[in-house]
């Protein structure tokens, strides 16, 4: 069964989520979401996290939370399992209440922080079981816009990316969350990368070039492989046909005369990659193209040792090659 890759790093920020079995209740009558919250509570003192806001729905809850310390699945695990085993001592039961592990997006703070904190605290309105988020009591949004906070809920930071001060942050993050609901907006969980990276290219590739050498991408049943080896493949071989010919790594991708051709044979050769994800990474070219282009370089080079000598070089230098 594939997996995610678990992405753990001092000070990252998370969007997690988990679902009960069988999209069945996790949450069965108040006092259950009162529990939670207290080992919501439990995890901090002995993680140290900080929980920027949640909502808790019947069947799934949503978490934005930072971890000072790697300390993510050690977190999860303790809310999760503590859950679950007081689940099953008050109602007799035995076995699995959520549904398989829950699932953790690495968050771009300064990129989609705020608009995720809307997201997370609209999703009852959008489940249309209230009109106004303010009306669901199990979200930390009643903590963004009243007075009185939640201690489990750290809601400076969010309401610092709303400019004014104190009440007036307040109102005006209230504005901002509610005047959505007329207006619309976009999910912003449809920008996430290969299933656990949301953020703009810069901060992707700062995530990805702290897991390179990781050697759970390279698994079969880490989801998304593909697309992480993309990353990861295209970046390597693109800086050592940079270096070898002295030019920069985002014109060898540019590039659509021998460079490219070498790239796209490296990628062919040394990657698990289908010529459709290659063809994306030089400005669309068709499946079909990338397999001529292949086919061509590689009868080029049984005729060339000059352009083999080149492919050999850069090889060596692609071994070497970090970031």
């Amino acid at each position: 069964m594939a997996r995610p890759l678990r992405i753990k790093y001092e000070g990252a920020y998370y969007h997690v989520t988990a679902r009960g079995n069988e999209r069945k209740k996790v949450f069965f009558a108040k006092s259950d979401y009162v529990k939670f919250k207290e080992y919501l509570k439990e995890a901090q003192d002995r993680y140290g996290y900080f929980l920027h806001c949640y909502v808790l729905m019947s069947n799934h809850y949503h978490l934005v939370l930072e971890t000072p310390t790697p300390d993510i699945s050690n977190i999860m695990h303790y809310i999760n399992g503590s859950y679950t085993g007081f689940v099953n001592r008050r109602r007799r039961r035995s076995g699995h209440l959520f549904q398989g592990r829950y699932k953790s997006i690495l968050v771009d703070v300064d990129s989609y922080l705020l608009e995720l904190s809307r997201y997370v605290h609209l999703n009852p309105v959008r489940a249309n079981i209230v009109k106004k988020p303010k009306d669901y009591v199990y979200s930390s949004y009643r903590s963004y816009i009243s007075k009185k906070k939640e201690d489990i809920v750290h809601r400076d930071f969010v309401l610092g990316m709303i400019s004014g001060s104190g009440e007036n942050q307040q109102k005006l993050y209230k504005d901002f969350v509610e005047r959505s609901i007329v207006e619309g907006f976009e999910d912003p969980l449809r920008n996430c990368y290969a299933g656990s990276i949301l953020g703009g290219k810069t901060f992707i590739k700062e995530v990805l070039n702290r897991f390179k050498d990781d050697t759970h991408v390279q698994k079969e049943e880490t989801s998304h492989r593909a697309e992480l080896q993309l990353a990861f493949a295209s970046e390597q071989i693109a800086n050592a046909i940079g270096t070898y010919f002295k030019v920069s790594p985002e014109k060898v991708l540019l590039d659509q005369g021998e460079n490219r051709k070498i790239a796209i044979y490296l990628m062919k050769k040394w990657t698990s990659l289908t010529n459709k994800q290659i063809g994306n990474l030089f400005g669309d070219l068709s499946y079909s193209a990338v397999s001529k282009a292949n086919q061509r370089f590689i009868s080029d080079m049984k005729k060339d040792r000059k352009l083999r000598k080149k492919v050999d070089a850069i090889v060596k230098i692609m071994s070497h090659v970090k970031g």
